[in-house]
């Protein structure tokens, strides 16, 4: 944290305390008090978080012109209320994973499929974005006896991406920052040991990417995915989890799709921008159908395509 203002590197400190703070209450609390508690900091954030608030009607606006705003505002609303009980579930994670395989439940032969992939020993690439629970998706996952890693970003803040790594390690997923060197030896040893790779799609980053459509705007989508099918000749799977009702303990479904794609495309870049767009489209219609369980506040068409600069 050289070079970082001293007022700047108390904020964080407080914030990385505050975290911790919570987390540790979270997890010694009863569950039901613990999820109110999180309905709480959602409502609080959604009075006081003018920024992010104006951020998710703005982009609610426009995903969704034939909605009315008071429709958009309800959604909105809704959306800061599911990550304070996202944030209650984080610190119930103990608790949770002793019972996961009924708190996030797979829909049809999705477990079979995964199992499958990871047995045929090439390993696989598993598809999704910030709907739901990612987090919760990803343990879920290894839970069915898939061994898997994430792909993610480094935070603001080093400590803070260090409770976030051991959060996933003891639900049994590594996660490998992409800042990182080795980074691809780790990756390419992952899917030869036949693992799950995650990577979610849904934002807009700093990292190769193509534009594809999404709620009906051309949005850059990190293309790593399809390279990365395109390269190694693996199976690519696309899959989200959506929240099964309001309540405390009604957990989620974790929905799982294959993807087909040439291995051997005559145009590389082509399928990979059709791989990615396959998988946006699909992230789409299930955002759809749960539109308060996607992070509205996040500038997903922040970079706009060459020709409309």
């Amino acid at each position: 944290m050289s070079g970082v203002p001293w007022a700047k590197r108390t904020r964080r400190t407080l914030r990385i305390r505050a975290i911790q703070l919570g987390m540790w209450l979270g997890a010694i609390l009863p569950f039901r008090l613990v999820w109110a508690a999180g309905g709480l900091i959602g409502q609080v954030a959604w009075w006081v978080g003018r920024r992010d608030r104006e951020l998710a009607l703005a982009h609610l606006a426009f995903a969704f012109p034939e909605k009315s705003e008071e429709e958009r505002r309800a959604i909105a609303h809704a959306t800061f209320l599911h990550y304070g009980h996202g944030a209650a579930e984080a610190a119930q994670m103990p608790r949770l994973d002793r019972d996961l395989g009924r708190y996030i439940a797979f829909a049809g032969d999705g477990e079979a499929m995964l199992r499958g992939a990871s047995q045929a020993g090439k390993g696989f690439i598993f598809v999704t974005g910030h709907l739901g629970s990612w987090e919760l998706l990803a343990r879920r996952i290894v839970g069915a006896g898939v061994p898997a890693i994430v792909i993610a970003a480094r935070s603001w803040d080093r400590r803070l991406d260090d409770m976030v790594e051991a959060f996933r390690q003891r639900g049994g997923v590594p996660t490998l920052f992409r800042e990182d060197p080795g980074g691809g030896r780790t990756l390419l040893k992952a899917l030869r040991d036949g693992k799950a790779l995650g990577i979610l799609i849904d934002q807009d980053t700093k990292v190769q990417s193509v534009f594809v459509p999404f709620f009906g705007h051309l949005a850059s989508t990190p293309r790593a995915a399809a390279d990365l099918a395109l390269r190694f000749g693996c199976p690519v799977f696309v899959g989200w989890s959506r929240r099964r009702g309001p309540k405390a303990g009604d957990g989620y479904v974790l929905e799982v799709e294959p993807v087909s794609y040439d291995p051997v495309p005559a145009d590389k870049d082509a399928e990979a921008l059709r791989i990615t767009a396959h998988c946006t489209a699909r992230m789409e219609q299930a955002i759809r159908l749960a539109p308060e369980q996607w992070v509205w506040m996040h500038r997903r068409w922040k970079t706009k395509p060459p020709e409309s600069r």
